[in-house]
């Protein structure tokens, strides 16, 4: 959500702001646009409504000139997408601004400033703080002392990149609830909200912590904490190529990130699995302490993390035996819980920085629970930071707005979790374990034989091309599988879609049924598959068409209104795994068929992180 990108250094800093801005395209925005100091000494900014393509062909046709400059895309959330409400925003020819996030108190701030003769010419929060800065430097302050001032006068959570046409060279950035980080050149230095967005010109990342300020020129880096004092935060290093967001042969990174799957699963594994147990230091360094204690679980995530969370709730109290409650972050944030003793808290976030489950994390903090454990693909996020416990998924960069691969890591975490738990419960004996961890092992094979069935599933696609809702069905561990393949469509094909536990369609749903809503179902082969055939019979009789993933082993009458698409057997502890594949797909491909954005669907953002 948003993207901010900022550059002070010895060349030219269009180029590299531009190409920050590609690489945030994942993000999620609706406008665009960029500010540099030119040699002159003057602001000169351009701003498009759209891709960052319109703003590459307004630089193209009027470069911008300048070794400091801030870009930024946009995610409205105050005022409407329009070119006057893009970023960066400015004050009098002064002073420049992009932000991230929301000024929960700019309403206040912006009556106050308007009584002082400024004059607003956005709708946005952010055009506050442009403001604020101005008027604290027109009273003799410098600009570090002035951004100081402005950022104790903000309420809400927030990333800002601020630009002094007095001050070339320099920027100021903020960090308060929304990510911000540093990446240091050579003789040059940047901000940027995602280091992806730097990977051309930076390896080294200094990630700011909450209520960082930091002030970098081409020569240093300085950085205060909320009081004023200068801080050090570590230099460190990435891993990650230049080139992690290229789609390769793929036609968008949905597709790649789906068939990265085995590759992410492997990763999530190794490391973690020794003499075919699982090692119990891989959730941290108090979890051997910890874990023996547990006697409950409250999950809380959101999204795809949350439907990840629902399957894990199945685990851990059928086969750990530990009782577990799921949440979605957003409500669990405003309301107060009763904390029963002994309680592991559990997060779930593929960024590490969504705000809803950052504020519940931080609230739980306080709540009286055992401890905290954070599953999270982002190793420098803020929520791995301020876990006392972590598991890291390792699925690698997600650049698709529909998660995944994350996905899938992040139920491969907690059947470990699950797994490790049971054990210290009584509940799994080491036979049993190593039968569970050869399961897991022979996942990442079990879903490359899953995926060799794109070809029917692109297919069967085109049968949705001028459909307009459907409804998801399943039973037991399996119903999240479905809440989350109704979510993968919506979210990118823009079909309407419900999810139902198969036994409550007689409830309600089956009303809806007819030959205009297809019905997709998915048929794993346990003990609940003669109930769900029931189910399907409800549907079939009421002229219902019925597309059935349903395991190989099942003998399923192939009526004239069902579409059946066989899966490879798998373990029962699996299945939930395995079954998300073709949904996944299914929405891919459906997605193509109907020629929507998939990669950045329209009205999402990848990393949530306003409220």
């Amino acid at each position: 959500m948003c993207g901010i990108v900022g550059a002070v250094a010895q060349r030219d800093v269009a180029p590299i702001l531009l190409e920050g801005l590609k690489r945030l395209e994942y993000r999620g925005y609706d406008s665009a646009g960029m500010a540099v100091i030119d040699p002159q000494q003057q602001i000169q900014r351009h701003r498009a409504v759209g891709k960052v393509k319109e703003l590459a062909d307004r630089l193209a046709a009027q470069p911008l000139y300048g070794n400091t400059g801030i870009a930024h895309t946009r995610w409205a959330t105050h005022g409407k997408p329009s070119e006057q409400n893009a970023h960066p925003l400015i004050s009098h020819d002064e002073v420049v601004v992009v932000h991230n996030g929301i000024i929960e108190n700019h309403e206040i701030l912006r009556a106050n400033l308007s009584a002082a003769g400024y004059q607003f010419t956005s709708e946005t929060d952010t055009e506050v703080v442009a403001h604020l800065l101005h008027q604290q430097l027109t009273t003799g302050k410098d600009f570090l002392t002035a951004v100081q001032y402005v950022a104790k006068e903000l309420e809400g959570a927030f990333a800002l990149v601020l630009m002094y046409r007095k001050a070339p060279g320099r920027l100021i950035g903020l960090r308060r609830g929304s990510p911000l980080v540093i990446g240091i050149g050579i003789g040059e230095h940047f901000f940027a909200s995602d280091q992806l967005a730097l990977l051309p010109v930076a390896q080294k990342f200094i990630y700011l912590a909450e209520n960082d300020l930091a002030d970098i020129t081409r020569e240093k880096v300085t950085i205060y904490d909320h009081d004023g004092n200068i801080i050090r935060r570590p230099i460190q290093t990435s891993s990650l190529s230049h080139d992690v967001a290229d789609k390769g042969h793929y036609r968008h990174f949905m597709l790649k990130e789906i068939f990265e799957q085995p590759e992410a699963i492997a990763a999530t594994l190794q490391g973690r699995i020794s003499r075919k147990q699982i090692l119990t230091n891989v959730f941290g360094a108090r979890a051997e302490a910890l874990f023996p204690a547990v006697k409950r679980i409250h999950i809380v995530a959101c999204g795809t993390s949350y439907h990840a969370g629902m399957v894990g709730r199945y685990w851990l109290e059928e086969i750990a035996g530990i009782p577990c409650q799921v949440e979605i972050a957003s409500e669990y944030r405003y309301r107060h819980p009763v904390v029963e003793n002994n309680t592991l808290f559990i997060t779930l976030s593929q960024s590490g920085e969504t705000v809803d489950t950052l504020a519940a994390f931080r609230a739980a903090k306080t709540a009286g629970y055992l401890s905290t454990l954070v599953i999270c693909n982002a190793p420098e996020s803020s929520l791995v930071r301020e876990s006392e416990l972590v598991f890291l998924t390792h699925a690698g960069p997600e650049i698709g707005v529909a998660s995944t691969k994350a996905f899938t890591t992040q139920l491969v975490a907690l059947l470990l979790l699950t797994i490790v738990l049971g054990r210290y419960n009584q509940k799994i004996k080491l036979e049993q374990e190593q039968v569970f961890v050869e399961s897991l092992e022979s996942l990442p094979k079990k879903i490359l034989q899953t995926l060799a069935l794109d070809k029917p599933i692109k297919k069967l696609a085109d049968y949705f091309k001028d459909k307009r809702h459907s409804l998801f069905i399943a039973r037991g561990i399996h119903y999240p599988i479905v809440l989350e393949g109704a979510l993968k469509l919506k979210e990118i094909s823009y079909i309407h879609a419900e999810a139902y536990p198969a036994g409550e369609l007689k409830h309600g749903a089956l009303a809806l049924v007819d030959q205009e809503m297809p019905v997709i179902a998915l048929a794993p082969h346990n003990e609940l598959i003669e109930k769900l055939k029931s189910n399907l019979q409800e549907v079939c009789a009421r002229g219902g068409e019925v597309i059935l993933f349903c395991d190989e082993q099942i003998n399923i009458e192939n009526n004239a209104g069902m579409r059946i698409i066989k899966l490879p057997t798998v373990e029962k502890i699996l299945s939930p795994i395995i079954h998300t594949i073709p949904l996944q797909l299914l929405a891919y491909y459906v997605a193509v068929c109907k020629g929507t954005d998939v990669d950045q669907p329209r009205n999402l953002a990848k990393s949530v992180t306003v409220e």
